[in-house]
């Protein structure tokens, strides 16, 4: 049966966890019940089980794999995933970050493609993977696919042939007979035992749950967002965040908006989106979930950014990317110049090149230009918008790439290749490198010694000193960054 040891517990201290409701560990134990057969969150708050009567394991799909079906109440499929440092096998820890991206946009990769996409054997990432996770990465793919349809069948009134595609499975029959051999319910009934807890806004659209573990530095996040709002394209109003979207999708670029807001009570960000999106869904959440780092665990990284000489934020986080080319293009326009300067920057490319988009909300009306709009356009034009020549070089050889596919800016591409490609590229340096480590791929040890940002809130000029003192912030470099950046903003 696979065990939690390698998060250091015992099955008498997971079921402390357990009786405690502890949410440290959502999202990294799930106690299975054998007289109901339900497994559980550590946070639910049904009644405590028998100490005998409990099973532990370290992921949903372990769970499932021995017979459990997920908790109506507390629902394991919101519960916070890990981020790429948690665990103890990287290689595993990417191919599972590239399952999950498969399984929310719908495809069926084969072990010999991600085996190859990762550089290693098949049979070796098996093994890797098996040891890592306690599964094989097909199992790993079900319980993937089948706790999206959950999530979907719960919140949304999404038709039960549309959650089926949605969630990757390829028939409606197939998707049936999964739901029922795993669950012991077909799709309809949970349906129906869903619908009176179902939330709904006055406009009617489905809202879904996101959970994180607190603490959670909710000001800190939308204080810097706030700052680097471009006008039409996105905004923060008191808990919330809106924004426009592009998606592609099946040959066609889906377009529309999100708006997600915390619920600090309840450790989650409720997210609305509009329905033409609804096809992507599970993606979007998957993206939303690294755009606002809710899967990080501020019990590993917390104790080490202790030994920062400025004043302590309990739960920090580093916000990602909804658009990778987006946050990509933005830290280029950001070369050398203020945030202030590099948002007009950004705002203006936007109204140039970004098409228009309808939306319920007055100051949501535009598109981020897409790559291959960037690649396409004339440099002369671009130029005009103030972004000196260097800058437009860059912006569109990363444009060019992206477009054609030769380079993937999301969290699920390889760090390395990704990070020499980009190093190819004309006007990218070590600054630019480490922020799109940083934001776009994730990589939470990205660090940007140079930046002046570090160095005013350091209060130094020496880079090499402040790399030496980095070294003890490792493997969370990425959220020393970003504390020294928000201790700036709050004197600001």
């Amino acid at each position: 049966m696979p065990m939690i040891r390698r998060m250091g517990l015992n099955d008498d201290a997971a079921y402390l966890a357990i009786t405690t409701h502890d949410a440290r560990f959502d999202g990294r134990l799930f106690v299975g019940v054998v007289s109901t057969g339900v497994y559980c969150r550590p946070v639910c708050r049904v009644r405590t089980p028998l100490r005998r009567n409990c099973r532990f394991f370290a992921n949903a799909a372990s769970a499932e794999q021995q017979g459990f079906r997920p908790c109506l109440r507390c629902r394991p499929e919101l519960a916070p995933g890990l981020s790429l440092v948690d665990s103890s096998t990287v290689l595993a820890t990417h191919a599972a970050r590239l399952i999950e991206q498969a399984a929310r946009q719908g495809a069926a990769p084969s072990m010999p493609q991600l085996a190859g996409r990762l550089g290693v054997t098949d049979r070796h990432l098996r093994r890797i993977f098996q040891q890592a996770h306690g599964v094989t990465p097909i199992d790993y793919l079900s319980t993937q696919r089948l706790l999206l349809a959950k999530q979907l069948l719960t919140d949304t009134d999404m038709p039960i042939t549309q959650v089926a595609l949605a969630s990757g499975h390829g028939s409606l029959r197939r998707f049936n007979a999964a739901f029922v051999q795993h669950y012991r319910m077909n799709p309809s009934t949970l349906r129906q035992r869903a619908a009176p807890r179902r939330g709904r806004t006055a406009a009617d659209t489905p809202v879904l749950r996101l959970a994180y573990r607190p603490p959670y530095d909710i000001d800190g996040v939308l204080g810097f967002l706030a700052q680097r709002c471009m006008p039409g394209l996105e905004s923060v109003d008191g808990l919330e965040w809106r924004r426009t979207l592009a998606w592609p999708h099946q040959g066609e670029v889906l377009q529309g908006w999100i708006q997600c807001r915390f619920s600090p009570p309840t450790h989650e960000v409720h997210l609305r989106l509009a329905p033409a999106l609804l096809p992507v869904v599970g993606a979007i959440m998957q993206r939303l979930r690294h755009a606002l780092d809710l899967d990080a665990d501020p019990s590993m990284i917390d104790p080490t950014l202790d030994a920062l000489p400025v004043a302590p934020r309990p739960g920090v986080r580093v916000p990602g990317a909804m658009d990778g080319f987006e946050i990509a293009a933005r830290i280029i326009l950001g070369q050398q110049v203020s945030v202030a300067a590099a948002r007009t920057l950004a705002r203006r490319l936007a109204a140039e090149f970004g098409e228009a988009v309808d939306t319920p909300f007055a100051d949501l009306n535009r598109l981020f230009p897409s790559a291959r709009a960037i690649a396409a356009a004339d440099a002369e034009r671009i130029g005009r918008l103030g972004i000196v020549r260097q800058r437009v070089r860059a912006l569109q050889a990363l444009a060019r790439e992206v477009a054609d596919g030769r380079i993937e800016l999301n969290p699920a591409a390889a760090l390395q290749p990704t990070l020499d490609a980009l190093r190819a590229l004309p006007g990218i340096g070590e600054w630019t490198l480490q922020l799109v480590a940083m934001r776009v791929l994730a990589w939470p040890d990205a660090f940007a010694a140079n930046d002046i940002g570090v160095l005013n809130a350091l209060g130094t000029r020496n880079v090499a000193q402040v790399e030496a003192a980095a070294e003890a912030w490792r493997p969370w470099r990425a959220y020393a960054l970003m504390r020294l950046w928000l201790t700036l903003e709050t004197q600001a």
